[in-house]
């Protein structure tokens, strides 16, 4: 079982009435949404870029890489700003819902239950409903992530 890897805070966000989660140990930031602009070449998966006191931050569409039905962002979505090994990105939730503190023992590998899905590191199995514990470093493909750096690189709005 992956329970090392979960044990402790974990930020819960909600898609579709769905609850999802980081460790809480990669979230910078959680703040309202903000207009992202569009960056042209970057994967399916980026839905482009925000500027972030100076920082130029990736936004992922999870909901894309979840399979759940895509809508524009709202302006009362929240972005949870995290870090992966590599880059600070951006994510777009419905809602940022708190932190739970959860033990080896609500937790449960993934594939006893979610087969073949690589990003995600642990289910917390909680009295009021499941939560799916996301591993940022493996949302996207080493083929994405050259693809953003490209993109990133050639982008007027991204200053070397």
């Amino acid at each position: 079982m992956k329970t090392g890897l979960v044990q402790g805070q974990v930020v819960v966000f909600l898609l579709d009435d769905r609850r999802y989660g980081l460790r809480l140990s990669v979230v910078e930031k959680i703040m309202q949404m903000v207009e992202i602009t569009p960056l042209p070449k970057a994967p399916p998966i980026v839905m482009g870029i925000v500027n972030l006191q100076g920082r130029i931050i990736p936004i992922y569409n999870i909901r894309r890489r979840f399979g759940i039905e895509e809508r524009e962002p709202d302006p009362n979505d929240h972005l949870l700003i995290a870090n992966t090994r590599l880059r600070t990105v951006g994510l777009v939730v419905d809602e940022a819902s708190g932190t739970v503190e959860q033990t080896a023992g609500e937790t449960v590998d993934p594939e006893t239950i979610l087969p073949g899905i690589p990003y995600i590191e642990g289910v917390v199995k909680r009295e009021d409903g499941m939560i799916l514990i996301h591993d940022l470093d493996l949302f996207l493909s080493i083929d994405e992530e050259t693809a953003l750096d490209v993109a990133m690189q050639k982008s007027p709005e991204v200053e070397p």
